[in-house]
């Protein structure tokens, strides 16, 4: 006897199915690059000119990049076709370990960076390993979208930290410590501050890492514009103020070296690693997952760092 053929029912016959997009997605807002973004094209094709600051990128307003980074990334291409380490060619991982030096944040080694595909994947990538389903993530209000979109998708919960606008925007440390409950795993701090502009004094990140101490909270440093500042204010690496807490710090090219098209970020790991050794492990293994970040523009960041800061003409006064 021979096995019976199973029935397929025509397309014709049966309602298709629906794809929609996966729930994870119903609380997750980027709204930058959404109805934001949209509204813009809408007034754009009626004829009216907008000018787009939704994004940090400045190459399309004239801010170019350094020539001496773009030779260098031409120069290494020919070396640059393959797959490199997942965490980041050496060269590049070795001078971000120098600039954590120079900026004070100690205990730094060449396994504890990650080159990226910008911060942008590194802060998916440091959520995704750290937060289980209903963690909460303090976060400042208004913060740079992504962090709450990316705390969201990772399954944790977004809490947010006021910033007051009264006070040059600096945090609301009683409000901040009110947010905090059992299931707090981490602060975000971003300094200097996107969107707000801020600038925190370190006696602001010494109250804030206090409250972290308190409760054995990881933190997540922002610093992308970290070199970006006027009138005399300095930023300040919350890596080198607290060595006993585990401190993730994330920069990149985009914003001082004006090249945010190359996707090139770092995400170091200082402070408190002996007690995070499973995590880091969860970051290396995230790290293979994606094989490695664009190999290419990673040449650019010895350069970068290690050379002439063009930036600075920009931020004195007449820039």
């Amino acid at each position: 006897m021979e096995p019976s053929t199973p029935k397929i029912t025509p397309l014709t016959s049966r309602k298709p199915r629906v794809f929609a997009k996966s729930r994870k997605l119903d609380n997750v807002c980027y709204d930058i690059r959404g109805p934001v973004l949209d509204e813009a094209k809408r007034m754009e094709e009626e004829g009216h000119k907008v000018l787009k600051l939704n994004i940090g990128n400045p190459a399309p307003f004239g801010f170019e990049a350094p020539e001496e980074i773009l030779r260098d990334v031409i120069h290494n291409l020919p070396t640059a076709q393959g797959y490199s380490d997942s965490k980041g060619i050496y060269t590049a991982r070795k001078a971000v370990m120098q600039y954590c030096q120079q900026l004070g944040i100690k205990g730094v080694d060449i396994d504890d960076i990650f080159i990226g595909n910008g911060v942008s994947e590194l802060v998916m990538m440091a959520l995704q390993g750290l937060l289980d389903n209903g963690d909460e993530v303090l976060l400042p209000a208004p913060d740079f979208p992504l962090w709450t979109a990316a705390t969201t998708l990772c399954g944790g919960i977004a809490k947010h930290y006021r910033c007051d606008e009264g006070a040059d925007w600096q945090p609301d440390l009683a409000h901040l410590r009110s947010l905090i409950t059992p299931r707090t795993k981490a602060m975000v701090i971003i300094n200097p501050n996107n969107p707000t502009g801020a600038v925190y004094e370190q006696a602001m990140l010494l109250e804030m890492l206090e409250i972290a101490r308190e409760h054995d909270l990881a933190v997540l440093s922002d610093e992308i514009y970290d070199k970006i500042v006027y009138d005399g204010a300095q930023s300040t690496a919350v890596g080198s103020l607290a060595e006993d807490l585990l401190v993730l710090t994330l920069n990149g090219l985009s914003k001082a070296y004006r090249v945010a098209g190359f996707r090139t970020g770092w995400l170091v790991v200082s402070g408190a690693k002996e007690r995070a050794t499973d995590y880091i492990e969860g970051l290396n293994m995230l790290a293979s997952l994606r094989l490695c970040s664009n190999v290419p523009t990673q040449h650019a960041i010895q350069t970068a760092l290690g050379g002439y800061q063009s930036i600075n003409e920009y931020t004195v006064p007449g820039g």
